[in-house]
Order: C-alpha cells, then sequence, then structure tokens
C-alpha cells in the first residue's frame, strides 16, 4: 500500500553520445529487454528502470539540459547473483576496452563488488 502524495522511484536515466554501446553494455548487465527508439531505451529490471538516451532526447530543455559525460560523481549500482560471472561476460563482449576501476573485490560489509566506468567515456 502507497502513502498519498508519496514519492515513489521511477527510474535513473544515463545521457550518452554512443547510445547504442551504452545500451548493449547494459544488456548484457541487466539481461532485460527493451524497446529501443532512435534516442531512448528503458531497461526495467524487478526492482528499477534504467533509463538511456541521447543529448538530443533533452536538448528542448535549453543551455542547461543534462550532457553526456559530464559527471564524475555518480556511482549506478546493480545487484547480480554472481559478480564473477558477469564479469566474465562482459569481458568476453568488450575485452579489454571495459575500463575496470576495481576488479571484483570482496569488500569488508561482506558483498562481492566490481566498478567499471561508463564504457563510452575513455
Amino acid at each position: 500500500m502507497t502513502t498519498p502524495n508519496a514519492v515513489q522511484f521511477a527510474s535513473v536515466r544515463v545521457i550518452t553520445e554512443d547510445l547504442h554501446r551504452m545500451v548493449r553494455f547494459h544488456e548484457v548487465v541487466t539481461r532485460a529487454p527493451h524497446p529501443l527508439i532512435d534516442d531512448f531505451v528503458e531497461l526495467t529490471t524487478p526492482s528499477a528502470t534504467f533509463a538511456l538516451s541521447h543529448p538530443r532526447r533533452v536538448a528542448f530543455i535549453d543551455e542547461k539540459a543534462p550532457r553526456a559525460a559530464a559527471n564524475h560523481s555518480v556511482i549506478v549500482e546493480f545487484l547480480v547473483d554472481d559478480v564473477n560471472a558477469l564479469f566474465s561476460r562482459l569481458q568476453d563482449e568488450f575485452g579489454e576496452s571495459i575500463a575496470v576501476v576495481q576488479p571484483p573485490t570482496l569488500m569488508p560489509w561482506g558483498n562481492q563488488s566490481v566498478l567499471l566506468r561508463d564504457p563510452t567515456v575513455s
């Protein structure tokens, strides 16, 4: 049951110049089906929606519109059954082009984690 006037989390959207590469990367991560239109996609998982779009989708806003590859302060996290298996699938698909920030590591609080940079940013 929802509380009246409660805010519900809808989605997170990432703006990218290379939409097709970003979609392919997140297809491997989420295995979520998605309807891809020219400049926008939503990957819907059981717990949240992760959206990706090209800058032209938000260009109507004005000069303050979100820009691709302009943020260095956000971490998007996905909960998966097997971090090592997912990391292997990503390496098989993208090879050396994956920018690994932290390889699969057991964190002090008990979860297995891997940190990767946005695959469309060098």
